[in-house]
């Protein structure tokens, strides 16, 4: 296990969930989490690339991973299942580093999920492509993952449609929807083609 070090990371993330736009784990009357998601469970993974970054010496700069989560309900009830995905491009160290994080035992948002955890899945070591571009975001994990998701249009079809202090790890997230998301590992098939999305900017600090 990876000494506890200060680290930071910046970079871009996308998330595609299963529930109708707008989802209602993040904007409801009953607050983040909490309502009931739209087909009743939560399907959703969260794929980011860390433009800059390190966990003490370690650069993390350019390394991406993704976190998978089945909720048989309400977000907040907990007894996830958890998958994590692993950049095959980062070095050892990296993925240790990156471990380290996603663990939440260093600190940063991932501390705060570690109560809602109730299977965890492990992680797999795999080659991931992320793209940003303009308002498209795409990544693959080839025979587990293929997404592409985009941004809804606003009344100014210039300007994108903002979320603010409506998703837990992020203060500002830009309403999307998938243009095709399909997911099999770990005995789930999802295809949430059509549902909502988010992408966002991302900068953490930890311990």
């Amino acid at each position: 296990m990876v000494e506890a070090q200060r680290w930071t990371l910046a970079g871009d993330y996308f998330e595609s969930c299963n529930c109708d736009v707008v989802c209602p784990c993040e904007v409801s009357p009953l607050g983040p989490l909490r309502a009931r998601p739209t087909q009743g469970h939560c399907d959703v993974f969260l794929a980011f690339h860390i433009d800059s970054g390190n966990y003490g010496d370690v650069d993390l700069s350019g390394v991406n991973f993704v976190v998978a989560v089945h909720a048989p309900g309400a977000m907040a009830e907990g007894n996830w299942s958890l998958a994590v995905y692993m950049d095959e491009a980062a070095s050892s160290q990296q993925q240790e580093a990156l471990g380290a994080i996603l663990s939440g035992q260093v600190g940063g948002p991932f501390a705060a999920l570690g109560p809602l955890i109730g299977r965890d899945l492990g992680a797999k070591v795999v080659p991931i492509t992320y793209r940003k571009e303009g308002r498209r975001r795409s990544l693959t994990i080839p025979g587990i993952l293929e997404s592409t998701i985009e941004a809804v249009p606003g009344a100014d079809p210039e300007a994108e449609v903002v979320k603010r202090n409506a998703h837990p790890l992020f203060p500002e997230a830009v309403q999307a929807y998938s243009v095709r998301t399909t997911y099999r590992d770990h005995g789930f098939t999802w295809d949430v083609s059509g549902k909502n999305a988010d992408y966002a900017s991302f900068r953490w600090a930890g311990p």
